[in-house]
């Protein structure tokens, strides 16, 4: 499943979803490469 993280103020990754870290930090990956950032909601 495709979620979208924030990276800082203006940066922000779309990739596979991977998981919830304790401090509610999201993990995705893009190729070979995996980020943590804050989820962003889906819109409504």
């Amino acid at each position: 499943m495709l979620r979208t993280i924030k990276l800082g103020s203006c940066v922000s990754v779309q990739g596979i979803f991977l998981g919830m870290l304790p401090n509610g930090m999201m993990q995705v990956r893009v190729g070979d490469h995996v980020f943590q950032g804050t989820p962003i909601s889906k819109a409504a």
